[in-house]
């Protein structure tokens, strides 16, 4: 019966006439049409102008009841580490530190990450950034002025502003085009800090030169300065400290919340890989290195015991992290991926 039907079925269709050399041909045709589509497609991508790179310019999570935003004041690229860190050591092994661990071996990338905290009752900003005369110069750097407005702040809304040490890249932004940035803030800083700073024909030469721009910056919100020391609050939920080292009254900050801690360790660590790795190693920025390493020892050792969030000013935008100690004196950052989201 099938055999029946099959042949009923070939009887009754048009003879066909095929030259198999014809079909070959015409299915390499078709088969090429995709691709050469796909080419087309590829050259009209390519013919479009390149947008550049693009890395987020802030980041907002929750603390318990506390909302915080880092916010990026420079994305510049930096020689180093070495000599910036690693001073007492020697360059090849900070640059096989890099090698190993998948990063350029002479360049580096810091984060400037000036800081909002909104407790519900206040506006605090920790640090100002590079400003008009900072550490990275413009326009390379000193961007909070221009980033307050897209990260949802306006200058005259910030109640308190906190500075953790005196070094340009902290203080240059408190004043903008000979004004204070900050027209309704009182400004917070450690009594130490201070009164290292700000005294006039203390110091010479590079010295100098920090120390009047901490003056230039600090002298017209003179009347609105208020002098803190490690274990006060600066509001509730934001106590002082002590982290010095890397200046004589640099401060540390731990914010709570809700149940919820995190530290603001400020410069504690200039470089996410070496800084931790061997904080015995010297940084060049630390007034008192062996003071600094100590501290960061210090600080390291209860970020990872307490497995506390970090918002590390230098460290990689958006510059909060984790500490993992992954041998006795020997931390290793932990970039923040989702933990603070929930």
């Amino acid at each position: 019966m099938a055999k029946t039907i099959a042949n009923e079925t070939e009887a009754s269709l048009p003879a066909l006439n095929v030259d198999r050399r014809k079909l070959l041909t015409a299915g390499l045709g078709l088969a090429a049409m995709p691709a050469l589509t796909l080419g087309g497609a590829q050259q009209a991508e390519a013919a479009a102008a390149h947008l550049g790179g693009a890395q987020p310019k802030f980041y907002r999570f929750k603390l318990g009841d506390f909302e915080i935003t880092t916010i990026s004041d420079s994305e510049a690229m930096i020689d180093g580490p070495y000599p910036i860190i690693g001073q007492n050591t020697d360059e090849a092994s900070v640059r096989k530190l890099m090698h190993d661990n998948l990063l350029p071996e002479q360049k580096y990338q810091p984060g400037f990450s000036p800081t909002v905290i909104n407790t519900g009752k206040e506006l605090v900003l920790i640090d100002t950034g590079n400003g008009e005369n900072g550490f990275v110069p413009r326009p390379a750097g000193g961007w909070l002025a221009k980033g307050l407005g897209p990260a949802g702040f306006k200058p005259e809304d910030i109640d308190i502003v906190l500075v953790s040490h005196g070094h340009l890249d902290h203080v240059g932004g408190i004043i903008e085009n000979g004004k204070p940035l900050f027209p309704n803030a009182r400004y917070v800083i450690g009594g130490i800090e201070h009164n290292f700073w700000a005294p006039e024909g203390k110091f010479s030469g590079e010295m100098e030169k920090l120390a009047s721009i901490y003056r230039a910056n600090t002298v017209p919100v003179a009347g609105k300065l208020t002098f803190i020391k490690p274990g006060d609050d600066v509001v509730t939920g934001i106590r002082a400290i002590e982290a010095y080292g890397h200046t004589p009254g640099h401060l540390a900050f731990m914010i709570e919340s809700g149940g919820k801690s995190l530290l603001f360790w400020g410069d504690c660590a200039h470089h996410q890989v070496a800084s931790l790795a061997h904080p015995e190693w010297h940084c060049d920025f630390d007034a008192d290195k062996e003071q600094a390493v100590a501290t960061r020892r210090r600080i390291f050792d209860m970020a990872a015991t307490d497995r506390l969030p970090v918002i590390g000013y230098h460290m990689p935008f958006p510059s909060i992290g984790f500490v993992e100690r992954i041998a006795p004196g020997s931390y290793r950052w932990l970039a923040h991926t989702y933990q603070l989201n929930l």
